[in-house]
């Protein structure tokens, strides 16, 4: 009987043999699932695929970086609710990491003072609930003063239909891709700066590339702001009231910003405890060693203590923007057209749950774990071997 039952070939063949049959049944259950559900739905009149992709939505979304109209396909809508989803993670990552960092900078000081209100600033926005926090803002947001008693400040007018800043006269669709350049042009400096082959380089030669790499960035959304521009309009539009209406300048609504501050205050508590815990793990005779060279206070931090500190919390700090660009989901509680509300309003409008479910399911994973990968990439790059920071690998 256990020769019967036993199977020819060596251990490992067996293991992968075992795992053949096991993904075997896993993939034939999944698609039997999928059949019956088909099936199921040809039943009741509903169509199944992606052919709805081509066809115009009719309805309207109410922010877009990306040109749109009623008359453009689905696919068109959930491109531009992907751009808005990836513009807003990189304004409350970026503003959460700038945030956090000032945080952990006064938990960590000598100052009583500034020690107090970074741990004020911890427990309160740390021990709310985030949607909370949205609603709260977007409460702020909406009770500002209506367009004809705009408040002035600098230039600016802010009243409950959003904040109206002076900007360039370029559309929206070149606007995007002027920002998608400075942000590969800030990337490919990252990379450089933190790319195993540029670090031996000699350091001036690695700091100018990554210098020219994100010049070429502006330069690039430079000359696509010059090449379709229009020579009729100003450089340089102001926005003006006039009545109820508000003329000229660059619109931000109050679901945007509403949803970005909470990102950003929600985030920056707990970046924050990121930057206090790194800046603790940085060992004392570091920092004594630095003070017995003559170096001064700046330099003992900018040289040694942040750099041993920023290795030691870019592990936690990854799993933070994974999971701060999760929140950006919450933007549908608010109006703000993000990945996920503008496939919430497909499903509503052309019923393909499950297609459409995939496809946010896909563009979230497809994101996160982009994301993940390039934060794992700076780790392994800065990591130190044998060093007292980061146990070898």
């Amino acid at each position: 009987m256990a020769r019967l039952l036993s199977f020819p070939g060596t251990r490992r063949q067996r293991e992968l043999a075992l795992q053949a049959v096991f993904l075997s049944a896993l993939a034939a259950l999944v698609l039997g699932a999928a059949l019956t559900a088909r099936e199921r739905l040809a039943a009741q009149g509903l169509t199944s695929g992606f052919g709805f992709l081509r066809k115009a939505t009719g309805w309207e979304i109410n922010f877009a970086l990306l040109p749109t109209t009623t008359a453009d396909p689905y696919w068109w809508y959930l491109l531009s609710g992907l751009v808005n989803t990836l513009f807003m993670g990189a304004v409350g990552l970026s503003g959460a990491f700038a945030l956090g960092l000032l945080v952990g900078l006064m938990r960590s000081g000598r100052n009583p003072a500034a020690r107090l209100l970074g741990t004020l600033y911890v427990e309160l926005f740390r021990n709310l609930p985030i949607i909370l926090q949205l609603f709260f803002w977007y409460a702020v947001a909406t009770a500002l003063p209506n367009p004809r008693q705009s408040i002035e400040i600098g230039g600016a007018l802010v009243n409950a239909r959003g904040i109206y800043l002076p900007g360039p006269e370029i559309g929206r669709g070149i606007a995007a891709l002027s920002a998608l350049a400075i942000l590969a042009g800030a990337g490919l400096a990252v990379g450089i700066l933190a790319a195993r082959r540029f670090r031996r380089a000699a350091p001036l030669r690695r700091q100018s590339l990554a210098a020219l790499s994100l010049a070429a960035g502006f330069a690039v959304a430079a000359g696509l702001a010059l090449a379709f521009r229009d020579p009729a309009t100003p450089w340089i539009t102001h926005p003006r009231a006039e009545g109820l209406r508000i003329t000229g300048g660059w619109r931000i609504q109050p679901e945007f910003y509403a949803l970005a501050l909470t990102i950003i205050t929600y985030g920056a508590a707990y970046v924050g405890e990121i930057v206090r815990g790194g800046l603790k793990a940085v060992p004392r005779g570091q920092i004594e060693a630095a003070a017995a060279l003559g170096l001064t206070a700046w330099q003992r931090f900018s040289r040694v203590t942040m750099p041993l500190a920023f290795r030691a919390m870019l592990p936690m700090l990854a799993n933070q923007s994974v999971w701060l660009m999760k929140a950006t989901t919450l933007g549908i509680a608010v109006g703000f057209s993000d990945f996920f509300m503008v496939v919430a309003g497909s499903i509503n409008h052309s019923g393909q749950t499950l297609e459409l479910i995939g496809i946010l399911m896909a563009g979230f994973l497809a994101i996160n774990l982009t994301l993940a990968a390039l934060m794992n990439r700076l780790d392994r790059a800065l990591s130190l071997e044998g060093s007292s920071m980061r146990p070898r690998r």
